[in-house]
């Protein structure tokens, strides 16, 4: 291996806590689970920029913290500190977790029929262990890294949905993933899985957030099983701190006739990457995934995207599109694999950048990997400044400079955000990004 020292002790330091009081600490099948990451991490790899997948990721930063698990509940907090993120009551089934830990007193899951649940991994890994052991880790196909193998060797706590057959869930499930920080650097690490059965409906969105400038790493993996005809709408909404180092993971794997819809934006953070892994395993699938990022002063913003046809006659569509100011930095990377049988596929890759100060980077690399020969598949990428013609028109008409280019940029952010079917999700986005671009006047 060729890691640093320094590395190596990180993980140390970490894997030295002591798992014995975790939920589910009686249950062989996952202490086995938890003991096998452990010893993964000590022969993987650690990430540097000489591997692909990794080469713009600047960790440094990272490892030079000290991050501890936060072995105490908070509890101070009240709705009065999430109310600005959230639905109104009664709107959502809601489960607020701080620091990875849920916490059931600003929870709100109304009445539930049997044949739905919703709650914490937590819970459920004390009270019904055998659902959980059917769907944790199962045949996990996403790529393992030493990331991944951190948050399951400590199994804890984070989301745990399951949808019986042709039942719809009548209200979103909302999840709040709360940061704050008191003496010490936290670190973050639950776990969701998402497990929609044949026919089954729902609405997820996910908020990660963080109180002041609290400094934490969030270390979040997530897992989605769509069963035949099943359909989900997964929106993700990332604005956290300029101390908060985010890291999340999304494996999706999708049935027949399966419909996933995703939506993915990301403003917040001073590093965050979004890995998802997406993978038909029946035909006439349908899986579309959004993004918009952006990034300003010393801040990094990654997505990577792996897309696998290993089936005929399923069809894709990502579009992402990210804005970059002052010394901002974005790295997009994403791959769409049509496998040799996947005949009939359909799938189309798109990267859109605005690069609006001289200081700011873009790396963007679509890719297609193609193996059978009767498909319909395309992916492209552009980065460029604002369009001078634009800028005249408006200006033109009376608009001064400053309010003309974020009519532009909000434009061309609407693009993605015209995809939000909820009023009350696409309303707070965008209003969040026009107040990004009302508080950076020297760098935008």
């Amino acid at each position: 291996m060729n890691a640093q020292p320094a590395e190596r002790q990180w993980f140390d330091q970490l894997l030295k806590h002591n798992a014995a009081d975790m939920p589910g600490s009686d249950l062989p099948w996952l202490n086995e689970t938890r003991e096998a990451a452990k010893q993964a991490i000590g022969t993987l790899a650690l990430p540097n920029r000489k591997q692909e997948g990794w080469r713009y990721s600047d960790l440094g930063k990272l490892y030079k913290q000290t991050y501890h698990y936060q072995d105490d509940p908070v509890t101070a907090l009240t709705h009065g500190d999430i109310e600005k993120w959230i639905y109104a009551e009664h709107e959502s089934h809601r489960l607020v977790f701080v620091n990875g830990a849920f916490v059931p007193h600003m929870s709100s899951s109304h009445a539930l029929p049997d044949n739905i649940s919703i709650g914490s991994l937590g819970d459920r890994l004390l009270t019904d262990a055998a659902l959980v052991s059917r769907w944790l880790g199962r045949d996990a196909w996403h790529h393992p890294d030493v990331f991944t193998e951190l948050n399951r060797a400590y199994i804890q706590d984070g989301v745990f949905i399951h949808v019986a057959e042709n039942t719809c869930v009548d209200k979103p499930i909302e999840v709040v993933y709360l940061n704050i920080t008191f003496e010490q650097n936290v670190l973050s690490q639950p776990r969701t899985l998402v497990i929609l059965e044949a026919g089954a409906q729902a609405r997820v969105i996910e908020r990660f957030t963080s109180i002041d400038a609290s400094a934490y790493f969030f270390n979040g993996m997530t897992e989605v099983s769509l069963g035949r005809n099943a359909r989900l709408q997964h929106t993700r909404l990332q604005n956290e701190s300029v101390n908060a180092h985010h890291l999340s993971r999304i494996a999706l794997r999708q049935a027949e006739a399966s419909e996933y819809s995703g939506i993915n934006i990301a403003t917040g953070g001073s590093w965050s990457r979004t890995d998802i892994s997406a993978r038909f395993e029946g035909p006439h699938a349908t899986c579309e995934i959004d993004g918009l990022y952006t990034v300003g002063e010393q801040q990094y913003s990654d997505f990577h995207l792996d897309v696998v046809h290993s089936v005929p006659h399923c069809r894709s569509r990502e579009n992402f599109k990210g804005i970059v100011y002052g010394k901002g930095r974005a790295v997009f990377d994403g791959r769409i694999l049509v496998e040799k049988d996947a005949q009939k596929t359909d799938a189309q890759l798109t990267n859109k950048n605005l690069l609006l100060s001289h200081s700011g980077e873009v790396d963007t690399k679509p890719q297609l990997e193609i193996h059978a020969d009767d498909v319909k598949c395309s992916h492209g990428t552009t980065v460029g400044k604002i369009d001078p013609n634009q800028l005249f028109y408006l200006r033109s008409r009376g608009i001064d400079e400053r309010q003309a280019r974020k009519m532009i940029c909000l434009g061309f952010a609407e693009q993605v955000l015209s995809r939000v079917d909820d009023a009350n999700v696409h309303d707070f986005i965008h209003a969040q990004i026009a107040d990004l671009f009302d508080q950076q006047e020297s760098t935008i």
